[in-house]
């Protein structure tokens, strides 16, 4: 508050500068060189920027995919981008919207609470033509309230667009949004009490010749739990650790399907020549170090002459000839190589 000052003291301050006894600058208005910022109790502010711009990189993950899917299910050419990011209350986000509209209440699963994703009409009503067969055409000129069937058909498109948000929030949670009900009067959709803080991402929306917007409103307390994470150093570092992880999948799915030529070698024995030749279908080998069920062979030199299998008789292993894979001739080898170690 100013002070008020009396006659008196005007005419001892008017004698003392006329004295030179005090400077006039003593008397001149200081200026306050603090930084003021207004601040809204109503509603504050708790996204910082970078939590906005980390939000805002997301979603253009989620709008690119989201652009894709809608070109291929509506054979048309769609688009899809972030138009801004902004934080204001629900009860802002309630207004702006028009009536009737597409309200989703998406469950954010392994997050409390819900989010709401809205559709405007005029690009609603343009999917819905075009699915039906039409062009896509005079969206934006119907203004009521869903069908049951046309529900049940935006019930899919939304389900569908769930799937990329799913994928666009990985880097920060494995979110598993799921549609709980849509909604055409916004007044229905109170998911936060009207004064509480959300993150508004508005998404320009393009199908065929209809332009229009789709609006996903995220309540502060649902996203509070990972709102740590949303921080551009986090995100990159996830970025990284899952390009990483991805790529060593992909090196272990090459890997695990390489050929490689593997040898066990448990022994060799010499066997007389007489004795090879009288090998026959059904005739066992006794050995040992051998196991029990392996199947294997026998070679002559380097070329593999009967195909055996591993067998227990007694109390020693024991090879069963199952097969002869080639004819034996007394000049292709000058010993027999088997596995085991003891032979009768």
């Amino acid at each position: 508050m100013t002070e008020v000052l009396s006659q008196d003291e005007i005419d001892q301050l008017l004698t003392a500068i006329s004295a030179g006894d005090t400077d006039t600058e003593d008397f001149r208005p200081t200026t306050d060189t603090r930084k003021i910022k207004i601040y809204d109790f109503k509603r504050p502010d708790k996204f910082s920027k970078e939590q906005i711009r980390t939000v805002s990189i997301m979603h253009e993950t989620f709008a690119r995919l989201t652009t894709t899917a809608l070109s291929a299910q509506l054979r048309s050419m769609a688009h899809v981008h972030v138009a801004s990011v902004d934080q204001l209350t629900y009860e802002e986000f309630i207004r702006s919207i028009p009536t009737p509209t597409t309200l989703a209440v998406i469950n954010m699963d392994p997050l409390k609470g819900n989010a709401i994703l809205e559709i405007d009409p005029s690009v609603t009503f343009s999917i819905i033509d075009r699915l039906f067969g039409g062009t896509g055409q005079g969206g934006a000129k119907v203004q009521r309230d869903l069908t049951d069937i046309e529900q049940s058909v935006m019930e899919g498109i939304i389900v569908r667009i769930l799937a990329n948000m799913r994928e666009a929030w990985t880097q920060v949670i494995d979110l598993r949004p799921r549609l709980g009900q849509i909604e055409t009067n916004p007044q229905f959709a109170q998911i936060v009490p009207p004064s509480e803080m959300v993150v508004l991402v508005t998404l320009e929306t393009k199908v065929g010749e209809e332009e229009g917007m789709m609006n996903f409103c995220i309540p502060y307390i649902t996203i509070e739990p990972i709102i740590s994470k949303l921080s551009s150093q986090f995100w990159f570092s996830s970025v990284r650790r899952s390009s990483t992880t991805q790529y060593m999948g992909v090196l272990k799915e090459k890997l695990s399907s390489v050929e490689m030529d593997v040898v066990a070698e448990i022994g060799t024995i010499n066997l007389p020549v007489r004795d090879v030749l009288a090998l026959r279908t059904g005739d066992v080998i006794k050995l040992s170090n051998v196991r029990v069920g392996d199947p294997f062979t026998l070679s002559v030199g380097s070329r593999k002459k009967f195909l055996c299998q591993a067998g227990v008789i007694g109390k020693k292993v024991a090879v069963q000839i199952l097969k002869k894979l080639a004819e034996i001739e007394q000049d292709d080898f000058e010993e027999l190589s088997v596995e085991g170690d003891e032979y009768e």
